[in-house]
């Protein structure tokens, strides 16, 4: 009777498989349980392409960037970047170490961790990322001052897309 429940668990497995690659998802977590004390939990998930994904995820973040930092280019000393300009090849760019939701700020209602144009001195607290349940605080890998915020609060961010320019 096992060896029907592994043949079982496998067609379900591969079943996971093919919905990641028909829907273009790069990972999948499920979890089935038999009994009291048997369960199976499943994780498929898939590389992507580093060159020609991560060139196209940023352009995915460039729209809520222009809203973000709209504001901010008319105040002095606002990065002057090209509006079509990749904010990924930027070289302030912080980039996300990984797939999670990025919060501004330490809890609802309170104040953000930056600003534009706030000095930030390196290891200071950038954001969170929250990942699988767990609050990531991105530290600022330099010093300086913020030029942009590209992500807004709430926002899903995948692996290596820009958060924000620190110059």
């Amino acid at each position: 009777m096992s060896n029907k429940t592994h043949d079982d668990d496998v067609a379900f497995i591969k079943a996971l498989a093919e919905i990641l690659n028909d829907n273009e998802l790069t990972e999948l977590q499920v979890k089935r349980d038999y009994g009291e004390d048997d369960s199976l939990n499943v994780r498929v998930s898939r590389r992507k392409e580093v060159a020609p994904q991560m060139i196209a995820a940023p352009q995915g973040y460039a729209a809520p960037a222009a809203a973000v930092s709209a504001p901010a280019g008319a105040a002095p000393g606002a990065d002057a970047s090209a509006p079509g300009e990749d904010p990924a090849s930027h070289p302030g760019a912080v980039t996300s170490p990984m797939v999670g939701t990025v919060y501004t700020q330490a809890e609802p209602g309170a104040p953000s961790f930056v600003s534009v144009g706030d000095k930030v001195a390196e290891g200071d607290t950038l954001l969170i990322i929250e990942a699988m349940k767990t609050m990531n605080h991105i530290p600022a890998p330099r010093s300086g001052t913020v030029k942009r915020i590209l992500v807004e609060d709430g926002a899903a961010v995948e692996y290596g897309a820009p958060l924000m320019i620190v110059e």
